[in-house]
């Protein structure tokens, strides 16, 4: 049996409490592992100038998956100001290691289910069970932007858009620009690895999430691309929404969805509405996954007031666990899991402060790794 290589990036904040948490389940599993610890997070951009070093780079290079904690994220000024002396007024530029992340291995799948497991106190409601898949590497998130704005770029849209010159007699430092970049290869692959999914797993209907009634360009591809590829699965039933709709319809009637698919930022949006839907972030898992790599978070934030304190809820980490394991091929370890951590959310006898009880991360630790 192969002995896994997992890198093992903590982060920063509550990342470090909940992975600690983590290893007491991966543990008890007995999984077969050597478990690597990557540098990654604003410790080592203030150090360095670089949250996420090349020896980490080098290293989930020669991973089987990696299990991510938290980073954490400062406005452009506050990190220039926490720079080491030395590096400061050198002109660097904080950008999320996990979004460079995502873009340098090709992680273009950020799958999210969002399952509500009896017993869970926070659930909207019982039995919901949908499964969203992000595209991840493009789409507002690909980071091509500018502040301000050069003119050569002012002066070729000015040329090629009438709608921009509305913006023309500005100055370049009074507007910025973002791009919506969707391209044909992304949206395949987002859209296929959701509808290959929801055939092995027998789920009846896709949903594709857009806004191409205004996005003409950018959505219009993306939704194209789906209504394509929609009709080499007949057995599964193709829908589309607008991304504002969708939000409503969630919380109207979230047993209409089974999969849904959407490029990025609309996918971060409704999976983080889903996410409350079945008890908030601390149920939140997710996972970013290419054809050669998984990288495995919870969805959560740092939450630096809490860390150390080992008091926030880790079951959105074990629940990425389970989707690493199953990423793995370690479907029974992952179901062993799954039961797990489900028994210990029905019994309600361990809970943390978002559930309403006072436990710590390392009890609901303990707790669920009795159960395996």
């Amino acid at each position: 049996m192969k002995k896994y290589k997992i890198g093992w990036l903590p982060g920063d904040g509550v990342g470090v409490d909940v992975l600690d948490a983590s290893k007491i389940i991966l543990d008890k599993l007995n999984l077969d592992a050597e478990y690597i610890h990557g540098d990654i997070g604003w410790e080592f951009w203030c150090k360095e100038g670089d949250a996420l070093p090349k020896r980490t780079l080098d290293l989930l290079s020669n991973c089987d998956a990696a299990l991510f904690g938290a980073i954490t994220s400062k406005p452009v000024k506050d990190a220039e100001n926490e720079l080491v002396p030395e590096l400061r007024g050198k002109g660097l530029i904080y950008r999320s290691p996990i979004v460079r992340m995502r873009q340098l291995f090709d992680l273009y799948n950020c799958m999210r289910p969002c399952k509500a497991y009896a017993g869970n106190p926070l659930n909207y409601k019982e039995d919901i069970d949908m499964v969203i898949f992000r595209e991840n590497t493009e789409d507002l998130y690909s980071g091509v932007e500018f502040h301000p704005v050069p003119e050569e770029l002012k002066d070729l849209l000015t040329k090629l858009s009438p709608n921009f010159k509305h913006f023309s007699s500005l100055s370049a430092d009074e507007f910025a620009i973002s791009c919506k970049v969707n391209t044909k290869k992304g949206s395949e692959k987002i859209i296929r690895a959701g509808f290959e999914f929801a055939r092995k797993h027998n789920r009846k209907k896709v949903t594709i999430v857009h806004k191409a009634n205004v996005v003409r360009a950018a959505d219009g591809l993306f939704l194209e691309k789906a209504k394509e590829i929609a009709k080499e699965y007949p057995e599964i039933i193709y829908d589309e929404a607008n991304v504002d709709a969708m939000t409503m319809w969630l919380i109207k009637n979230p047993y209409n969805y089974d999969v849904l698919i959407a490029p990025n930022l609309y996918g971060d949006i409704i999976s983080d509405l889903a996410a409350q839907l079945v008890g908030g972030l601390g149920f939140a898992c997710s996972g970013n996954i290419g054809d050669k790599l998984g990288v495995f978070e919870p969805s959560h934030g740092s939450a630096p007031k809490y860390a150390g304190q080992y008091k926030v809820n880790p079951i959105a980490t074990f629940l990425s666990v389970k989707m690493m394991l199953d990423y793995l091929g370690e479907t029974e370890k992952a179901a062993v899991l799954e039961k797990a951590v489900a028994k210990v959310i029905a019994e309600g006898k361990i809970r943390t402060y978002d559930m309403g009880g006072n436990s710590s991360t390392l009890d609901l630790a303990n707790a669920v790794a009795e159960y395996i």
